[in-house]
């Protein structure tokens, strides 16, 4: 959609990500399928109305694949380890498994509930994988990477070549197609599997290697082996990391002594802000053209923090509707109210002033 919003300049990735993992952490904290599916839509929605044509975007529906996957794997688990129920829907042949799997039983009676206790965990686990397809259709990694601070760069450049990896592959899957639509050949199965799966782990190893060599040639990842302050940094990250563990054992567990509680926490905290410290002094990058954060990103990472406090506020007796015994889940009027929030970002630029 070619409107003002996106010929003016393009939308800071950081907020499609809060955006979307606001949404994740939403759909996490509930299994009602009615909050669930209108997370999905929601999300479905602003993909195809914000989404551009770039290579990153046209894996959306491969996210949308996936999830449905996950749907029917978790539904077809739970029908193998036949959970317990008063509506029995159907009986498989039970198998018979030794003593030292006692309690779990394989087929048997299939009842409803133990259905839809799996379809209500995997429709949960769907929205999340949608929320960060989501995320992954909207947002530019490169500039994503570029906007990462300079302590995370080297973890950001790892989360952040890890999601481009499946949008990539759907966009290789398309270009090897495209180019067998124009031959003739055979149509079984195997030759369609050889001939799509070698071209593509080819061109994906090709790529990589043209990226590494790029990379290289620009002087990433050489830093002096062994460094002094390398080691240093490593150290107080490490002992920070430790420092907020033992602090948090020992604020929860009541008969460790005071100094292992608080204290502990405090010096982890501040060791290991020394350590981002020098991490982020190692790393020097130039800004050129930095993505602005304005008015329009904060907007878009608000309705996604309102919708997920909405889904945090309502009851837990709506959230998690129950399964056994079979009920129609109920609406929480509030949550959704406060998910159709998260909706604003697909609206046309010109019903608000960004």
């Amino acid at each position: 959609m070619a409107d003002s919003w996106t010929r003016r300049r393009a939308t800071h990735p950081g907020a499609w990500w809060l955006w979307s993992l606001t949404l994740a952490a939403a759909a996490s904290h509930t299994t009602n399928p009615l909050l669930l599916g209108l997370i999905i839509a929601i999300a479905g929605l602003v993909v195809a109305a914000r989404r551009t044509a770039a290579p990153w975007a046209v894996g959306f529906r491969w996210y949308l694949a996936v999830a449905a996957l996950v749907v029917v794997l978790r539904v077809t688990f739970r029908m193998l380890t036949a959970g317990a129920g008063p509506t029995v829907l159907f009986t498989l042949p039970e198998i018979a498994l030794p003593e030292a799997a006692a309690g779990v039983s394989l087929l048997g009676e299939v009842s409803a509930e133990a259905l839809l206790a799996g379809f209500y965990d995997g429709l949960r686990l769907a929205t999340m994988i949608v929320c960060v397809g989501a995320a992954a259709a909207l947002a530019n990694p490169k500039r994503l990477l570029a906007a990462m601070p300079s302590a995370l760069y080297e973890v950001g450049t790892v989360l952040v070549v890890s999601v481009s990896v499946f949008p990539q592959l759907v966009e290789a899957v398309g270009r090897v197609r495209r180019a067998q639509a124009l031959r003739r050949g055979p149509r079984t199965r195997r030759h369609r599997l050889r001939t799509v799966v070698v071209p593509v782990l080819t061109d994906a190893l090709d790529r990589s290697l043209l990226l590494a060599a790029s990379m290289d040639s620009r002087g990433y990842g050489r830093s002096p082996a062994g460094s002094e302050r390398r080691r240093l940094t490593s150290a107080c990250l490490l002992a920070g990391v430790g420092g907020v563990a033992i602090g948090a054992y020992g604020l929860l567990d009541a008969q460790s002594p005071w100094w292992l509680g608080t204290p502990v926490a405090i010096a982890g905290v501040v060791v290991g802000a020394l350590g981002f410290r020098l991490a982020g002094a190692r790393v020097h990058r130039s800004r050129y053209r930095p993505d602005p954060w304005r008015g329009r990103e904060w907007l878009v990472a608000g309705t996604g923090a309102v919708a997920a406090a909405a889904v945090f506020a309502a009851s837990p007796a709506q959230l998690y509707p129950s399964a056994n015994p079979l009920m129609w889940p109920a609406l929480p009027v509030t949550a959704a109210l406060g998910l159709l929030v998260a909706v604003i970002p697909a609206l046309p630029a010109g019903a608000f002033r960004w």
